[in-house]
């Protein structure tokens, strides 16, 4: 890696809106200037300000697809069904391993010495305070797969591990994880509740850990944009701002894009079927289109709003929401039973951990190819939505203390979730002999939980709600991402280019939905991050190649 010393001196070439670093840093040497490639015009009094290659092809394959599923929904329903067998058949394992990988490696660089090394220079000072700073790594632990999945997947899990091992000619055919627990609810709980933190916990923060301590460590402390390519500077050198360069970045607009879609298309069909069990509104794809437009244009309004008054503010109303529901679940629910609930499946999650994660020779496939496969392809997904909010508020911090905090607050958070929803959910069977959570459908199986406790139509409305506003912000930051890639790193491009980007991610959701619903997200999630894998784990000997350079004195 060419580079040179810095210490407190301003740098001209850093990119615009980066700090300089503070202290000694090995900035790296480049005459790259952030956005010297991009196209800027005005045409019918809109500004345009893009890198012209990276928005060409995205935008151009964006809509190729877009126009193909909803053309042919009948012909690629199939399609999409057949992909993501294939996928998670023959490659949960390649999945599960990179996923391994990642805890190993943020895991290895707390204990070592370059856990000392601060992102920012060696006199960094954090940006925000600890407990700001803790707020927003709480915040970007909260999404719309929360809601959804915070009663589904322990219901789930508990049923299946339930029902026992199923085989057909000598191989499983269900979906319980492990060895599942004929007929004894209380293994079947432990187990429902460790497979739903593991997929929860230490290991999707890993995945979001990686990128963001790239991202942060060469923008904050080798100048360079704030941008996936970036990260391959040890790798590609100054290629990066050629085609080398220009495919990561597309590559990472695709995967963002499809891994909203399918945070967008899942809490669509959630709320929809939350509209249809309150007022009895049809649960059907017209309405779940109409849904997906409505909301698409609050997201429009909140970017024409700005950061400050559009993403802020609602925000936090998505904290207070999430908060008061989780509160109330713990306060009426059984709380006491919630209480021992926590350090119970805290203990079961670090006993089965071993097991869950191993790539090989499982015997629950079935478990591996629908679950975990999937997730930790919608989280590698989303890694550079995530990663770069992560690493935009993180500057300051030591490596360790990064990683510590990234990987273990929103996982804590997670639990205290999952323990509130899941285990309510679960204590109404076994406690209260209620099977109607347990028979409704995924998206439904909130709303039916929370027919159980008090004041059911308030609190299934504001579940409604919180979706709603976890659609709209989702949609918004996912824009402004995609733009900052689509506009060669540049953080204060023109806004309509963040409208272009938020209309097509809805764009997107509806037609993955019109074409093959949850599956087709699915397809559309586990293919795009199949390939994102590989750049996570380049990210990987990034990181430990920038750290060495990094001086430790």
């Amino acid at each position: 890696m060419d580079k040179k010393s810095s210490t407190s001196s301003t740098n001209d070439d850093i990119s615009e809106g980066i700090p300089t670093p503070e202290g000694p840093t090995n900035l790296i040497d480049t005459d790259y200037v952030i956005g010297q490639d991009n196209i800027t015009t005005r045409k019918f009094g809109v500004n345009v300000d893009l890198h012209g290659k990276v928005f060409l092809v995205s935008s151009l394959m964006v809509v190729f697809f877009v126009v193909i599923t909803l053309a042919f929904q009948n012909e690629v329903e199939p399609i999409f069904g057949s992909m993501r067998t294939w996928l998670t058949g023959n490659l949960a394992w390649f999945f599960m391993l990179a996923a391994d990988i990642f805890v190993l490696l943020c895991v290895g660089l707390i204990v070592s010495p370059y856990g000392k090394i601060r992102l920012g220079g060696k006199h960094a000072k954090p940006d925000f305070s600890y407990t700001g700073w803790i707020a927003m790594l709480f915040a970007a632990g909260m999404a719309i797969g929360l809601i959804f999945y915070g009663v589904a997947e322990p219901i789930t899990h508990f049923s299946n591990a339930s029902g026992g091992i199923v085989t057909e000619s000598g191989l499983r055919t269900d979906s319980a994880p492990l060895g599942a627990a004929s007929d004894d609810s209380a293994r079947a709980t432990q187990l429902a509740m460790a497979a739903t933190i593991f997929h929860w916990g230490l290991h999707p923060w890993a995945i979001y850990a990686v990128v963001a301590l790239a991202l942060a460590l060469f923008t904050f402390n080798k100048g360079l944009p704030l941008t996936m390519r970036s990260i391959f500077y040890p790798i590609l050198g100054e290629r990066i701002w050629g085609w080398p360069g220009h495919l990561i970045d597309i590559l990472a607009v695709f995967a963002t894009l499809f891994g909203l879609a399918t945070s967008l298309g899942i809490g669509a069909s959630q709320a929809t079927a939350g509209m249809e069990h309150l007022f009895g509104i049809p649960n059907n794809n017209i309405t779940m289109v109409l849904l997906i437009m409505g909301i698409t244009a609050i997201a429009l309004l909140s970017i024409l709003a700005g950061m400050d008054k559009g993403v802020q503010r609602l925000s936090q109303i998505n904290m207070v929401l999430a908060f008061l529901l989780l509160v109330f679940v713990i306060a009426v629910g059984p709380t006491l039973y919630l209480i021992g609930g926590f350090f119970k499946n805290l203990a079961s999650y670090v006993t089965h951990l071993p097991a869950l994660s191993n790539p090989f020779g499982r015997d629950d496939r079935g478990f591996v190819e629908d679950w975990t496969a999937f997730y930790w392809a919608w989280w590698i997904s989303i890694t550079p939505l995530v990663g770069m909010f992560v690493a935009r508020i993180s500057r300051g911090r030591s490596v360790r203390e990064f990683l510590v905090a990234v990987l273990l607050i929103p996982s804590v958070v997670s639990i205290i979730w999952m323990t509130a929803f899941g285990n309510t959910a679960i204590h109404q069977v076994v406690a209260d002999g209620f099977q109607g959570v347990e028979n409704a459908d995924l998206e439904l199986q909130l709303f039916v939980m929370l027919g159980q406790l008090p004041f059911s139509s308030i609190t299934s409305f504001l579940g409604i709600v919180l979706v709603i506003v976890f659609f709209t912000t989702t949609s918004d930051s996912g824009s402004l991402v995609i733009d900052s890639l689509a506009a060669g790193g540049k953080v204060n491009a023109p806004r309509v280019q963040r409208v272009f980007w938020a209309i097509i991610e809805g764009v997107i959701a509806i037609a993955l939905l019109l074409g093959g619903g949850l599956t087709a997200l699915q397809a559309g999630v586990i293919s795009t991050g199949l390939p994102f894998t590989l750049v996570l784990l380049a990210c990987c000997y990034a990181i430990v190649k920038g750290l060495m350079s990094e001086p430790r004195g």
